[in-house]
């Protein structure tokens, strides 16, 4: 072989080295740089901010307490000689039914006795009348021209007449008395109650004014409730007794099976803060507490008890609702734009137990990210699941063409 020959096979080996390694050099970095840009886009979940009118569940404690609450005290002393069977603690009476009969007879004859008195005081009423006609026809007789009036009024027996209608009022009163002793000697329920305590019984000896029970009404119990007094310009109270305020659910965790509540409704407020905590206290009214009528098959509530509320606010018109966990530093949004992430500082109106209330800074149907990122920076490359997925069919079908 020739020099020659060597000289160009040597010059078409060094070319068509050159050739691959340029084709190499030139299809390998492409690759290399698109493959890089899809691992540094971040995978996150995102979700659609909601817009539109919406009402808040406000969060707040409270403790359950009896609206009527009254300890029975005798009015007049003597032995019960009867005590109601439903009169022990944990019973239940209708209004006007009687708890307690204290012996009767002493009061009953009082009563006899002041009636005869006063059955006196009018005999002697119509004995003086009589003794009035009698003056009168004398005086007509010797003539009165010459008597002052005072002397006319001592002649005629006025001041007489006037001392036994005194008795007469006296012994009325005395009768009025003595029968409302004896009325009060049957103690009676002043409302459908239910029995708390029972200190008495029949055969006890009692005195005016001693504690012989507590009873409690069914018809209603409250829940004192506490909170902030930013929160009370989103309740309603009722201007009225005929009307109802925000509906309140009332629900005892520890006690109650889950998703189950009771319903009571906003009612007042307590003119004063708690000295404690400086929030607001609001009374929240529950009908048939103890579920005997329109709440039956609900749970009982029971005086003391610790509870948890979900009061409902006024209806928020015009705002986004995102739940809260997405609120990132009190008053910022992560939101996807166009495959990168744009942190975005709103102006919150309210937050409830689930959600924030976002009047200002945020749009609804913007992609809110749900994901907690490791790199947090204006502008960072971002991708879905939904993302990926596409290209994955992007790059597929490519492959086939």
């Amino acid at each position: 072989m020739s020099t020659k020959k060597i000289i160009l096979i040597c010059i078409g080996i060094i070319v068509l080295a050159i050739v691959v390694t340029s084709f190499i050099f030139m299809s390998e970095p492409t690759a290399q740089k698109e493959g890089a840009t899809r691992e540094m886009a971040m995978l996150v979940n995102v979700t659609e901010a909601e817009e539109g009118n919406f009402a808040p569940l406000l969060v707040a404690t409270g403790t359950v307490e009896p609206v009527e609450d009254v300890i029975i005290s005798a009015r007049v002393g003597g032995e019960v000689v009867r005590r109601a069977p439903a009169f022990v603690p944990g019973g239940f009476v209708k209004k006007g039914e009687v708890l307690l009969q204290i012996d009767p007879a002493d009061y009953r004859n009082n009563l006899e006795l002041r009636q005869s008195e006063l059955l006196q005081a009018q005999t002697e009423l119509d004995v003086e009348m009589g003794r009035q006609e009698v003056a009168q026809q004398d005086l007509e007789l010797v003539g009165g021209q010459t008597l002052t009036q005072q002397e006319k009024s001592l002649v005629l027996r006025q001041p007489q007449l006037n001392a036994v209608r005194a008795r007469i009022k006296a012994a009325q009163a005395a009768v009025d008395q003595a029968r409302l002793d004896l009325d009060r000697s049957t103690i009676r329920a002043p409302f459908d109650a239910h029995i708390i305590t029972q200190n008495v019984t029949t055969g006890s000896q009692v005195a005016p004014g001693e504690d012989l029970g507590r009873i409690v009404g069914t018809e209603q119990y409250r829940v004192i409730l506490s909170l902030p007094v930013s929160r009370l310009r989103w309740l309603t109270f009722p201007d009225s007794e005929h009307k109802k305020g925000s509906p309140v659910q009332i629900r005892n965790t520890a006690a109650w099976p889950p998703d189950t509540y009771r319903t009571g409704y906003l009612a007042s407020q307590v003119g004063a803060l708690d000295n404690q905590t400086r929030q607001a206290r609001i009374l929240v009214e529950v009908p048939d507490p103890l579920a005997q009528d329109t709440a039956a098959g609900k749970p009982e509530l029971i005086i003391g008890t610790f509870v948890e509320t979900l009061v409902e606010g006024n209806e928020i018109s015009n705002v986004v609702r995102l739940n809260r966990d997405y609120l990132r530093d009190n008053n910022k949004v992560w939101v996807m734009m166009d495959g990168k992430l744009s942190i975005k500082e709103v102006e919150v109106l309210l937050t409830d137990n689930q959600y924030a209330y976002i009047s200002k800074g945020l749009q609804g149907g913007e992609k809110i990210i749900t994901t907690n990122l490791s790199t947090v920076a204006e502008g960072i490359a971002l991708r879905t699941e939904k993302d990926t997925t596409a290209q994955k069919k992007g790059s597929e079908k490519d492959s086939i063409e």
